[in-house]
């Protein structure tokens, strides 16, 4: 995915939004916020999807149908990026957020309801509404045994949602520092064939600095 070589036509002033941003970071980070010239064209395929522009998108082969998987090394900025997507005054910021630690805990806690949770949503009343999530740090979190079965969570979370996602449309957003590789290792080739269905990706390079030191 590379930034537009030529005049494109674009819904909004990018140059005012990054002004924006650019300010909203600082203000989040309580400290200067910067985008480096490597990261432009992840920072602008993100504005894209999330203001839902639909003639960037189609220049720059994003689906706006799709959430996305952003991947990149420890500390490179990808959460705190989703973050400042929700501080968007418009646009598709209707989404939560939870750390993959945080959803196997939760499970070990209290079980497979868990993954309905996270999956089709809490039952109430007989009825489940599935929420859009953007699951953080994918991989982070250790293997979970719940009462003596072996369990991987975050893959019976995601194939739910593929499910969910083919029926309704309902998005799923992704970080991780993992690799393609270490995805299927991990979560298995039926899971990773169908993240190419749910995801767009976007990945910083392997060079990017760690923002938090």
């Amino acid at each position: 995915m590379q930034l537009p070589i030529n005049p494109t036509k674009m819904s909004y002033d990018y140059s005012k939004i990054l002004e924006w941003l650019l300010k909203v970071g600082t203000e989040h980070l309580g400290k200067n916020f910067e985008i480096p010239e490597n990261e432009k064209t992840i920072i602008l395929s993100m504005l894209a999807w999330f203001l839902e522009d639909e003639l960037l998108a189609k220049e720059m082969n994003i689906d706006l149908k799709k959430g996305i998987m952003l991947s990149g090394p420890i500390g490179c900025g990808k959460t705190t990026l989703f973050q400042l997507m929700r501080k968007l005054p418009k646009g598709r910021k209707n989404f939560m957020m939870a750390s993959t630690r945080q959803i196997v805990s939760e499970f070990m806690q209290s079980g497979y309801e868990i993954l309905e949770k996270y999956s089709r949503g809490s039952l109430y009343n007989d009825y489940r509404t599935p929420k859009n999530y953007c699951f953080d740090d994918l991989g982070s979190e250790s293997a979970s045994k719940y009462f003596g079965n072996d369990c991987n969570v975050m893959s019976e979370i995601l194939l739910t949602r593929y499910d969910i996602f083919k029926e309704k449309g309902i998005i799923t957003h992704l970080t991780t520092n993992l690799t393609a590789g270490e995805i299927e290792t991990i979560y298995g080739n039926r899971l990773r064939s169908r993240m190419r269905e749910m995801f767009n990706l976007f990945g910083y390079d392997e060079g990017s600095g760690d923002k938090r030191r």
